[in-house]
């Protein structure tokens, strides 16, 4: 097992030792595991197991209040069921009020069932009889909350929902491989060396239809782990979990909420550098919208994903559609984003802001840029978040240009209304920009940091060296059989597969050693930091003016010796960053396996919690190689003082989600590039901090498969 965090982009702060795998010979936990993955088989079909089709037909919700530590919550979701439920087969969006609170009632009757017995029977119920997508959404939240099934994988997400993941192009041709070859009677398809099914070449959209030249980046943006990630990041802090339902004060949810997006910008960035882009666009909602976005997605009921024209207009949104008056409060979404940012704003300018009691809660304090964090998601800590409101959730259906529902059932949401498909629409990245800088407004009011806050009494990094750092795209391959319909007995014998073969981003493993020289034996942590030096016009850019372009690329405490320390690291290492998942059917092959007797099966938090892909660890870089750098300082281990005292991590194979586990010290995320910079000298003159300047070079696989030489240091 190896102890992750939220990854380089998620900016939660490692916890500082590696552990190996942890082989898993608990039968109970092997036959949970094996529970959870039955139930996300052939999501978008009833499930055909025998078992499931009894309890499906024998468990009643109404019979079983009192399973429930809160049998409220039972009553309420059977009578709303009852009254009609968002129906089968109808596309879900967490962005949709009246689909989220389903979603939400449907997590409280997993999360509050007494046993795991009682959780797992309503999840089997839940499967034959609820819309899918409510469905996979709130099991998926209830499995990484549930005391009971904490550390239970989730599947790969891209492989349980691939329609959110491949272009459209990509599941027709499954759809046409399963007619031909299955509706024939055939028992599988082609065989390609030890695989047999069917193999799909994907590209990534801009291939096929380019509607602007920012789609040279979507071997980023379309990237499936970097979708998965950002997903599973909303599956562990859903933006409406929280407060009396879930305690999440001790990770410090607000301020973590702020430096997710900041450290997503700040990679996007590098890669746009790599590209021969600048700056991510900022944009006025009165001003026509230039970027447009085809997202090349189909549904699974067939329905396209809506698609914005370059140079749309925002500001006549909701006169375009035919509106009427009613409740259909998304029509009004150009309203709610200027009233929303207009209140943000003005709370950080006055430095206060109102509870929905009245209270005041000042701003500039210890805990208030936390508490600015939890106002602008609107999550239940905020402290008023109707007044101040759910920026996020209008700013996304306007900019998606998302068509308005005839009714709450028949919706066409946009890329940006799923977080599996988020990252793919460039107006994303600038509406985060523009949240990340209202952020900034706050920061800019605080001190900067003076050279005795970031000085470490009798520690000087004396040097830094890195291997070259090469990337190239190698292909991989996902299991994409979850598009596909099939029959019962298709569905008992496992002998549909496809699969498809995409190029991602990759890098050849590398090391780096950094030099420390220390007066005594003491605690340190380590803080590398990978930003860009010049930008695209080839102009060399201050520290003062680029903080916020760095990337948090490691961050570990570390036992410093008196005299010279080498702290050698190498790509495998990074805690920020996860491994390739492993396909859905191995891991249940493996875990069916385990509980036979035939093989075993081994946890690597890479599988259970969510990182971003190791394969991101550096930008692409250009063939001459592209110059930046890396900064390293070395601080003082300051405990943090958020932990759970009662929390017991032994327990768990992976920080548990509220217990403040995942950070290492206590020092804000980001630091100490999180405060404005008024005297670039500073950051060069501390002893305990080191530059260190590079190039990422970028070659064909080919080249590498050919080449004989050695990774070397500069």
């Amino acid at each position: 097992m190896r102890f992750t965090v939220v990854a380089l982009l998620a900016g939660l702060c490692a916890l500082a030792l590696a552990h190996p795998q942890h082989k898993i010979t608990d039968k109970q936990f092997l036959e949970r595991q094996r529970d959870i993955f039955r139930l996300f088989k052939y999501v978008n079909q009833p499930s055909y197991y025998k078992d499931h089709v009894e309890i499906a037909q024998n468990y009643n919700i109404h019979e079983h209040y009192d399973y429930y530590t809160k049998p409220e919550v039972a009553k309420y979701y059977y009578q709303i069921y009852k009254y009609g439920l968002l129906p089968r087969g109808e596309i879900f969006s967490v962005f949709y009020e009246e689909h989220l609170q389903q979603a939400i009632a449907l997590y409280k009757l997993f999360y509050y069932a007494k046993d795991y017995e009682t959780f797992y029977k309503t999840a089997v119920w839940a499967r034959q009889h609820v819309n899918e997508g409510v469905y996979l959404y709130s099991l998926s939240v209830a499995i990484v909350h549930r005391a009971d099934t904490y550390g239970i994988i989730l599947p790969p997400i891209y492989e349980i929902y691939p329609y959110y993941f491949y272009n459209n192009e990509v599941i027709q041709q499954a759809y046409r491989y399963k007619q031909q070859y299955y509706g024939q009677g055939a028992q599988q398809g082609e065989e390609h060396g030890s695989y047999h099914g069917y193999t799909i070449n994907a590209n990534y959209s801009g291939y096929y239809l380019n509607l602007h030249p920012e789609q040279s980046l979507s071997y980023f943006t379309e990237d499936v782990g970097v979708n998965a990630f950002y997903y599973y990041y909303n599956i562990f802090y859903p933006h409406w979990l929280g407060g009396d339902e879930y305690d999440y004060e001790h990770d410090h949810r607000g301020e973590q909420y702020y430096y997710v997006y900041q450290q997503i910008l700040a990679r996007y960035y590098l890669e746009r550098l790599s590209n021969g882009f600048g700056e991510i666009p900022f944009y006025n909602w009165e001003v026509p919208f230039e970027t447009g976005y085809y997202p090349s997605l189909q549904y699974p009921n067939g329905l396209q994903f809506p698609v914005r024209p370059n140079y749309a207009h925002l500001y006549e949104y909701f006169y375009n559609y035919g509106q009427r008056y009613g409740n259909n409060k998304y029509a009004y979404s150009y309203t709610h984003v200027q009233d929303y940012e207009r209140r943000i704003s003005e709370a950080i300018d006055r430095g206060y802001v109102y509870t929905h009691d009245g209270e005041k809660v000042n701003l500039y304090t210890e805990e208030g840029f936390n508490v600015l964090g939890n106002l602008v998601e609107s999550n239940p800590d905020s402290p008023d978040r109707y007044y101040y409101g759910a920026l996020h959730v209008y700013a996304r259906h306007l900019l998606g240009y998302s068509y308005q529902p005839v009714d709450k059932y028949h919706v066409a949401p946009s890329a940006l209304e799923h977080y599996e498909t988020s990252l793919r629409d460039p107006a994303f990245y600038q509406f985060y920009k523009r949240v990340v800088l209202y952020f900034q407004k706050y920061k800019s009011r605080l001190p900067s940091y003076t050279e005795q806050d970031l000085y470490f009494q009798g520690v000087e990094v004396k040097n830094v060296e890195f291997d070259r750092l090469v990337t190239y795209f190698d292909y991989f391959y996902s299991d994409i059989s979850n598009a596909v319909f099939v029959t019962p007995q298709e569905y008992e014998n496992d002998k549909v597969q496809v699969r498809v073969r995409q190029e991602r981003l990759n890098h050849k493993p590398f090391t780096y050693k950094i030099y420390v020289q220390s007066e005594k034996e003491q605690q340190a942590v380590v803080r590398v930091y990978l930003g860009p030096k010049y930008d695209e016009y080839g102009r060399y850019f201050n520290i003062s003016q680029n903080r916020l372009n760095f990337v948090e690329f490691e961050h570990f405490k570390y036992q410093l010796k008196a005299g010279e320390n080498v702290i050698e690291r190498n790509s495998h290492q990074n805690y920020f960053f996860e491994n390739d998942r492993t396909s859905y059917k191995e891991l249940y092959q493996q875990v069916v396996g385990a509980l036979e007797g035939n093989g075993e099966f081994s946890v690597d938090t890479d599988e259970a919690y969510f990182g971003f892909p190791r394969r991101f660890l550096l930008p692409k870089g250009t063939y001459g190689g592209q110059e930046f750098q890396f900064y390293v300082i070395v601080s003082p281990y300051v405990p943090y003082k958020h932990h759970q005292e009662e929390y017991d991590d032994s327990k768990y194979y992976y920080p548990r989600v509220g217990s403040g586990a995942q950070h290492i010290d206590n020092y804000p995320f980001g630091y100490p590039f999180d405060r404005p910079i008024h005297y670039d000298q500073i950051f060069y003159n501390i002893p305990n901090s080191y530059f260190y300047t590079t190039k990422v070079y970028h070659r064909h696989v080919d080249d590498i498969n050919t080449s004989t030489s050695t990774s070397h240091h500069h």
